[in-house]
């Protein structure tokens, strides 16, 4: 595998785990509000496995735990292998991902080698084309939601929100989807020079408009969380 961005240390990508993060390059969404829209291109300098590995036998004493994300994880084609190794290391391992490669995802939870996951959910499934700019079966991103759902590892399901794009309704019809799971995150959207549809051109919830979400489906599920 190859990687086109690494955050050293994170206190917050792996809940109550000091991890590192890898970033692959490309996607196969194109999300308006993507702060990574760099690595969409899969452009800029290539972090190796061989570079990955000897970071991570560097830092064993100091590091729980290692988060993939992306750009899209399951695209690539030796995910499972470096996945598999980072195992042998000792490492925990967590996986973002947009739930568009159902059967990458049953692999891995059926393999044990992965201890956590975060799926996105972009949208209500019948705005999924608008919100991601692709097209999209609705099917296999529900496929993915029922694997993680009915698995035995720790997992959450995320929605980033901005005005333009969602409203409070929608993200009301996402948690009714969702309802009973272990987590559910919504990420209030944050502008920045990364953002694909550029800086300026989206706005994040309004606090009454995150207080009032809160309200309404906290209750569906074992732990809610506003980012």
């Amino acid at each position: 595998m190859e990687f086109k961005g690494h955050v050293k240390s994170s206190f917050i990508d792996y809940p109550h785990k000091i991890c590192t993060v890898y970033f692959v390059g490309g996607c196969n969404f194109r999300c308006p509000y993507c702060h990574n829209s760099h690595l969409l291109i899969n452009g800029g300098e290539t972090i190796g496995e061989k570079e990955v590995f000897s970071y991570l036998g560097r830092r064993k004493k100091m590091l729980d735990a290692v988060c993939i994300s992306g750009g899209e994880p399951t695209l690539q084609s030796g995910l499972h292998e470096f996945i598999r190794e980072v195992k042998r290391m000792g490492f925990l391992v967590k996986l973002d991902t947009n739930g568009t490669n159902p059967e990458v995802i049953k692999e891995l939870l059926s393999s044990g080698d992965i201890d956590y996951i975060a799926m996105d959910v972009k949208a209500p499934m019948d705005k999924y084309n608008h919100i991601a700019q692709a097209r999209v079966n609705p099917c296999r991103i529900e496929e993915s939601l029922s694997l993680i759902r009915n698995s035995e590892i720790d997992y959450e399901f995320r929605t980033t929100v901005c005005r333009e794009l969602l409203g409070v309704d929608d993200i009301v019809q996402i948690a009714g989807l969702l309802k009973g799971s272990k987590k559910y995150v919504v990420q209030n959207f944050r502008d920045g020079s990364t953002v694909l549809a550029g800086k300026n051109k989206l706005n994040p919830f309004l606090p009454e408009e995150m207080q009032q979400l809160r309200a309404r489906i906290e209750n569906h599920f074992d732990r809610f969380e506003i980012r």
